[in-house]
This record gives structure tokens, sequence and C-alpha cells, in this order.
């Protein structure tokens, strides 16, 4: 009885436990943000010129790259075009255009020189989130990496990113990035 009453306890704990690391592991959706202010509003914020300030975290958290990055956005028919140029700390610079689409569904996707496919963006009150897998330069060759972009406007004309970028299902890499519009009165 006793040999029973362990197992049991140990398959409630591994239970338990098993539920406890799916939660932590589950990712908030972004319409738990639908309520917050300011609103973000895609073609508002991603129009004009544009600043960025972030930093490149490696797996462990410690911080590998600086750099700086001016953005110009522009709708035409509703769809928008924002052409990203990267400075990075060691001089390195990187460019990117992104292309992002009205679909079916009120929402866009998104497309860029250096995205394999396409990323689909979710906005909800003052939140962005959108996923994509990026080609990163990595000792002389491209890597694949999957990228969990997650934008909160912070007040108007000022966005916070925060990035996962995993490979296998495994984070290798944070970025974090404070995006201003240039001339809003800030």
């Amino acid at each position: 009885m006793k040999s029973m009453m362990k197992r049991f306890f140990s398959l409630l704990t591994i239970a338990f436990l098993s539920v406890l690391l799916l939660s932590a592991c589950s990712t908030p959706d972004v319409s738990l943000y639908a309520k917050n202010e300011p609103k973000f509003e895609l073609q508002d914020f991603f129009s004009g010129s544009l600043k960025a300030h972030g930093i490149l975290k490696n797996r462990n958290g410690e911080v590998i790259r600086y750099f700086n990055a001016t953005l110009e956005g522009d709708w035409e028919d509703g769809v928008g075009t924002l052409a990203e140029v990267f400075t990075f700390d060691d001089g390195e610079i990187q460019n990117r255009t992104w292309i992002m689409t009205p679909n079916d569904n009120g929402e866009y996707t998104a497309t860029a020189n250096d995205v394999i496919g396409t990323g689909d963006i979710k906005i909800a009150g003052n939140a962005l989130f959108m996923n994509y897998v990026l080609q990163v330069p990595y000792d002389g060759d491209l890597l694949e990496v999957n990228v969990d972009d997650r934008m909160y406007m912070v007040k108007d004309g000022v966005v916070m990113n925060e990035s996962i970028m995993t490979k296998f299902g495994v984070e290798v890499g944070y970025l974090s990035i404070v995006i201003e519009k240039i001339n809003s009165g800030l």
C-alpha cells in the first residue's frame, strides 16, 4: 500500500510539474493588450522618418552588439514599405526593407529581403506581435532563426520592441529596441 501511495504521489507531482512547465512556456496572446492605450496604429506609426536604438544579447543574456538605425516608412494604397538601415557598434551596416500588406481579416503580412516567407502581424490595443524567419549572417554563412517580435507603444511616437530568436526551439538571442518617430513633438 505504501508503494502504491508513493507511486501515486510521484505521478501527481510529475503531472503538477508538467502543467507548471507548460504554462510557463506559453506566450501571451496579443489580444491581452486590446484595451491598452495609446492604440498602435500601424500606418500612422510606421509612416515618415523614425530612429531606433538597440542592443543584441546572446543566449546567455550578455550584450554582444549595440546599434542605431534610421527607418523610413511610406504607404500607398494600404501597402506599407519600411526601409531600415542599421549601423552597429563595430561599423557593420545592414539594410532591411519590409513590405506590409493588408490581408482579408484586417491584419497584415510582412516580408523583407532577409526574411524567409512572410511574417504575420497581429495588433491589439498598444501591442503589435509578429513572427517570422530571419536569415542572419554567421561565420560567413546564413543561419535561419525564428523571431518573435513584441512591440508596445509606450506613448505616442515611442515603441519598445523585444524580440526572442530561436533555432530548433532553443532561445539563441534577444533584441531590445526603442523606436521613435522623428519630429513627433517628443
